[in-house]
């Protein structure tokens, strides 16, 4: 997927530095919002801010271990009212599509793992 994809759906796997889901596979780390499923160079949290008003979650997957979000960062989100759930990207795939499929109102930032 080297454009964005306009929906999002649940993720089906991940590893080797991607993900699949539907009939799509990205390579890299990827953003979930609620305008679609695009790329995500794992620093930028511009893109989340602007949508802000879609979501009530955030997910963020740090790769194949728990690592934290840079304070600057975090200080941005948290002085919009935005606190992520920081984790592992397993447990972030796990969270993310249990909150989709319970059509909650999620987005996610994930960083690829492998």
């Amino acid at each position: 997927m080297n454009k964005k994809l306009p929906e999002r759906r649940p993720i089906e796997s991940f590893g080797e530095g991607g993900f699949r889901f539907g009939d799509h596979s990205h390579r890299g780390h990827l953003l979930i919002l609620p305008s679609g499923m695009r790329a995500w160079d794992g620093d930028d949290f511009s893109a989340i801010i602007a949508e802000m008003d879609g979501f009530d979650f955030l997910v963020i997957g740090t790769g194949a271990k728990f690592e934290r979000v840079s304070a600057g960062a975090l200080a941005r989100l948290e002085a919009l009212g935005i606190r992520p759930d920081v984790m592992a990207t397993s447990a972030a795939v796990h969270t993310y599509n249990l909150m989709f499929g319970e059509d909650r109102r999620v987005a996610c930032a994930l960083k690829a793992v492998g």
